[in-house]
């Protein structure tokens, strides 16, 4: 694989299935799609960036966030999106557990008129779904979104696997399961506001989450091929380490670590 153009910040525009690194300018090619959706690494400035200027390129009519619920959009609504200070507190972002809304506000600045969707679920529901499972919680279009089915033993067991290694291998067994669930009914709930957005807005509609959503094979973009096949989807992943040429995403970004504290320590000293 060639090196990447950008020796400074390490980052690479890779095409799925191929051995091709492309600069930072390889974001211009992108292909038309009525759903892009733009994943990240939560505390990552460069994603945030990035995906701001895509989002300033795209033009998108509807921009859906995972970070926010609709009642945080509504507080939001009329307030200046190209003021930070008064769009996190309009958000009440200060309370919200994510990272510091100083990465988040450039893609506000960006986005022009484009109608804010939250697609954040209530913390409820989250948990519900891990005892009652994601169909229960999701309702009446659960057959729809795939929910009804139960993954394949071995998908299960590589998901499960995955949630494990994503809580520094600290989770009880028995929780894996419920986890899947929850992570099944949060990228069905967040592919249906997708849906919702482009009904209302016509397109392009623009999806801010975690790359791990962006994840063709399982995230928002199976979601809506399950649900609606007919829509055409994007999927861009941005992330810290090289994940092979069977990436599934479209395109994906490649960008040095952050410094950052060890995340598994908090598990580590709750077994002490």
């Amino acid at each position: 694989m060639m090196p990447c153009a950008s020796p400074i910040v390490a980052m690479c525009l890779l095409i799925a299935g191929s051995a091709v690194a492309f600069a930072r300018e390889g974001l211009d090619n992108l292909p038309a799609a009525q759903i892009v959706v733009i994943g990240e690494v939560h505390d990552n400035p460069i994603h945030h960036q990035t995906q701001a200027r895509l989002v300033a390129e795209l033009a998108p009519k509807a921009i859906v966030f995972e970070m926010l619920s609709p009642a945080q959009v509504k507080a939001a609504d009329g307030v200046d999106r190209r003021d930070a200070a008064a769009m996190a507190k309009a958000l009440s972002w200060q309370d919200s557990g994510w990272p510091d809304f100083a990465l988040y506000a450039p893609i506000f600045a960006a986005s022009g008129t484009a109608r804010i969707y939250g697609a954040a679920l209530p913390r409820a529901e989250v948990r519900g779904s891990m005892t009652e499972g994601a169909a229960a919680i999701f309702g009446a279009d659960a057959a729809r979104f795939g929910l009804t089915d139960a993954l394949p033993a071995a998908e299960q067991s590589a998901r499960e696997a995955d949630q494990m290694a994503a809580h520094c291998d600290a989770l009880p067994v028995e929780m894996l399961h419920g986890m899947v669930n929850a992570q099944r009914l949060r990228d069905a709930s967040f592919a249906r506001t997708a849906l919702q957005a482009l009904d209302d807005t016509g397109g392009v509609v623009v999806v801010i989450t975690g790359s791990g959503h962006a994840d063709r094979a399982r995230g928002i973009p199976a979601a809506l091929a399950m649900a609606a096949p007919k829509v055409s989807v994007l999927s861009i992943g941005q992330l810290e380490s090289n994940p092979g040429a069977d990436a599934p995403f479209d395109r994906w970004l490649v960008t040095a670590p952050m410094k950052r504290d060890d995340s598994c320590a908090a598990f580590a000293k709750s077994k002490q």
